[in-house]
């Protein structure tokens, strides 16, 4: 299990610690948690991992690879592809660009994300 933060938010940390209001802000959002399902070799989740951290989200990565990482998922989630992103209780997998649109609204995003 891997963990990745979302680093994009530590470059305005200098301007939040001058800033109280922005840290209340920032704090008062609690994004839901992202589990990833991957494999090295895939283009698609080369692409959704992109997306996450531009939209600086944290999310925790499982590859698929690991034949018990492969159980769990097919167990959890019913399917056998890469990726598969869980975030809370909503499951998405297929092709970065039709889990997009899903994953904008289960996440709270706007649309010209």
């Amino acid at each position: 299990m891997v963990l990745y933060p979302a680093t994009p938010w530590a470059a305005g940390a200098s301007e939040t610690m001058s800033n109280p209001e922005k840290v209340k802000t920032m704090t008062d959002a609690i994004a839901p948690h992202i589990l990833i399902y991957t494999t090295p070799a895939c283009p698609d989740c080369h692409a959704l991992k992109r997306w996450l951290f531009q939209q600086a989200l944290t999310y925790e990565e499982r590859d698929l690879t690991d034949p018990r990482i492969a159980e769990e998922a097919k167990a959890r989630t019913g399917v056998r592809v890469a990726p598969i992103t869980i975030v809370g209780s909503e499951i998405f997998y297929g092709t970065f660009q039709n889990q997009k649109p899903g994953l904008i609204r289960a996440l709270g995003l706007t649309q010209n994300v």
